[in-house]
């Protein structure tokens, strides 16, 4: 129960993290590009790669920690970041085929998923 409730804490400072990173992107740079949502997938990206490899290559983070961090903040700041790093896992490995086929899967599934959601709400909504 314990790790359930610090994941969930470090689900809503990831959340709020994102919450300021976008507010002070459209503040600094604009509005007419997410520069707030391509910044925390880029740094969520970098993060979760650095948390988790120093922690399962080089012990620097116990599993504990990890699982905050990488499952509740970054889930919160981005779930961007968990793709990246399992794509990679996959190439890494050598799985090519599952490596595209998980790319392609989720990009094209995400894209069709957003497509019925929009016709699903117009339908409902009508």
């Amino acid at each position: 129960m314990t790790r359930f409730l610090l994941i969930c804490l470090g689900g809503a400072a990831g959340t709020g993290a994102r919450y300021l990173v976008g507010v002070g992107a459209g503040r600094w740079l604009g509005t007419v590009f997410p520069w707030g949502t391509l910044i925390v997938n880029l740094v969520g990206s970098f993060l979760i790669a650095v948390i988790m490899e120093l922690g399962i290559r080089f012990g620097a983070v116990p599993a504990e920690l990890r699982v905050v961090l990488t499952t509740g903040v970054m889930g919160g700041f981005t779930t961007y970041s968990s793709f990246n790093y399992e794509l990679i896992g996959y190439f890494q490995r050598g799985a090519w085929g599952l490596g595209a086929l998980y790319l392609a899967a989720t990009v094209a599934g995400c894209l069709a998923a957003g497509i019925a959601g929009l016709a699903v709400a117009r339908l409902v909504g009508t």
